[in-house]
């Protein structure tokens, strides 16, 4: 099976609030030295990526110097403003509208994630025939995410909202990382069907998943080995978590 022409799309466009330093982009926060979009786009380029799209909005002009500097390859998109992750990603649309491939859905404030895992899952997404293909933990504390329920062949039938999930679901311990690749063409085919009617008011990307169901599409999901890899920064302290687990595998 040879494998497809990939591009990635990193999402960065976020604030940061809970950061607590309304001075700094989220993903320009120092990590043992190099901002956390550093990890990423460093990421996308290990898997071949031959177009990386990163999708910026607050302080843009410091996030877009950086990348001119350190990484002069990759190419922005701007998302004036920020209405969802559906949204965010629909931004690279234009850009990528020749790109024939896949395209690997990545969090600019996803520093752990390694190449390793990825590969991992796009092989996945090529062996299962999936339009779209999600990363997946087991979480001992599942509390706030999405659940990933699953058919008997090990598809993927649903994604549940921990708000929205009934009892019985809330006990499944597998759940959505927001990590994910897709079909180029329809995941913007999907994207552009969905609708912000939620409590929100946002384009959620999860939507999409809806769409290919409801084309009888298949869609997968993959197991990290390593759940640690799947954390995102939000906080301080998950910060702090994340550069001693860095520091660990030096």
């Amino acid at each position: 099976m040879s494998e497809r022409p990939l591009a990635a799309v990193v999402m960065a466009a976020g604030k940061g609030t809970r950061m607590k330093d309304p001075t700094t982009a989220k993903v320009m926060v120092q990590l043992n030295g190099m901002p956390l979009i550093h990890y990423v786009a460093d990421l996308a380029f290990q898997l071949g990526a031959v177009r990386v799209i990163v999708i910026v909005g607050h302080q843009r002009e410091v996030v877009i110097d950086f990348l001119k500097r350190e990484h002069p390859e990759v190419e922005t998109a701007v998302q004036t403003e920020q209405k969802g992750t559906g949204h965010a990603v629909l931004q690279a649309e234009r850009a990528l509208s020749t790109f024939e491939g896949d395209v690997v859905v990545l969090s600019g404030d996803v520093p752990l994630l390694t190449a390793e895992s990825m590969r991992e899952l796009i092989r996945h997404h090529g062996a299962t025939g999936a339009v779209g293909t999600i990363l997946t933990a087991r979480l001992t504390d599942p509390v706030g995410y999405g659940r990933i329920l699953r058919n008997p062949d090990g598809s993927v039938r649903k994604i549940v909202e921990h708000k929205d999930a009934s009892d019985a679901e809330r006990l499944v311990d597998e759940i959505n990382s927001g990590i994910y690749v897709f079909d180029r063409r329809r995941v913007f085919e999907a994207l552009h069907h969905l609708s912000p009617a939620n409590a929100q008011g946002e384009y959620y990307l999860t939507d999409v998943f809806e769409d290919f169901w409801k084309h009888h599409q298949t869609v997968s999901a993959l197991l990290a080995s390593h759940p640690d890899e799947i954390r995102g920064i939000n906080t301080p302290e998950q910060l702090e978590e994340a550069r001693v687990l860095l520091l660990a595998r030096e």
